[in-house]
C-alpha cells in the first residue's frame, strides 16, 4: 500500500500554539530530560531544544478536548509525548528497562516496534490532567507505568481495582477525546493498556508514512544526539 508522506508543514507546534491562544494545556516533554522523575527509560531520547508536535488534524482535537475538560471541571491538559519518530522509537527499545522487559514487545504490545503505531506519524498523545493550581488528578498510576505483569496492569482502561473516583477521572479524560475527535468527525482509539495514551486508530494512520527525524527540517529535529 502506497502510504503519503507527513509534510512537516503539518506539524504543529503546541507548546507555541497553547502560548499563542491561550490553550488550557501545557507541554512537558518528558523524554527530553534524562533526569525527569517520570523518565522510566533512564536515557533522553530527545534533544534539549525538542519541541512537541502532532499533525494538525489530531492537534486541533486535542485542543478542543483541552477546551471540553477546562470548561467542565477546570482541567490543564499536559502534554507528555506526541510525534516520536522513528529514530527515537529505535533508542527507546535499545534501553536496558526494555531489554529487561521483553513482554512489553509482545502483543498486547506496551511500545511499538520503529515506524509503526500513531506516535511516529504525529497522531498520538500522552497526556495527564492537573487542575490550575498544577496539581495532578489522581488517574490512579503515574504516566508511563508499564507493567511487569501484563495480566495485571492497573494502567488498562479495563482494570477496575480503584477507586470509584479514580475510575471516573479516567472516563472523564476518555469522553473529553472521544467527544473532540466526533466534533471533528475524526475516529478516535484510546489505548487500551494505558489510560493516558490516545491516536488515531491503525485502520487511519496506515494510510501515512512514519515520520524521520532525519527527514525533519533543522529546526525540527527532535532526536537526542
Amino acid at each position: 500500500m502506497d502510504q503519503q508522506h507527513i509534510p512537516a508543514t503539518d506539524l504543529i507546534d503546541m507548546g507555541a500554539w497553547a502560548a499563542r491562544d491561550g490553550l488550557p494545556l501545557r507541554v512537558d516533554l518528558v523524554y527530553a530530560q534524562v533526569d525527569h522523575p517520570e523518565n522510566i527509560f533512564g536515557r533522553a531520547l530527545y534533544r534539549e531544544t525538542a519541541r512537541f508536535w502532532l499533525h494538525r488534524d489530531f492537534a486541533a482535537i486535542v485542543a478542543d478536548a483541552a477546551k471540553i475538560a477546562y470548561a467542565q471541571r477546570e482541567w490543564i491538559f499536559i502534554l507528555k509525548d506526541g510525534l516520536r519518530p522513528v529514530e527515537a522509537q529505535a533508542l527507546m527499545q535499545d534501553t536496558d528497562i526494555v531489554k529487561a522487559n521483553p513482554q512489553w514487545l509482545v502483543e498486547p504490545r506496551l511500545l511499538s516496534p520503529p515506524g509503526m503505531g500513531g506516535h511516529p506519524r504525529a497522531m498520538a498523545v500522552d497526556i495527564t490532567p492537573c487542575d490550575e493550581n498544577g496539581v495532578l488528578i489522581d488517574m490512579g498510576t503515574v504516566f508511563d507505568h508499564l507493567t511487569t505483569n501484563p495480566a495485571d496492569n492497573p494502567a488498562a482502561r479495563s482494570y477496575t481495582a480503584l477507586p470509584a473516583p479514580v475510575l471516573d477521572n479516567r472516563a472523564f479524560l476518555e469522553d473529553c477525546m472521544m467527544m473532540a475527535a466526533a466534533r471533528h468527525n475524526k475516529p478516535m482509539l484510546p489505548l487500551p493498556a494505558e489510560w493516558w495514551d490516545f491516536r488515531f486508530p491503525k485502520t487511519y494512520t496506515d494510510a501515512y508514512a512514519p515520520i524521520h527525524d532525519r527527514d525533519l527540517p533543522d529546526d525540527m529535529k527532535m532526536v537526542a544526539i
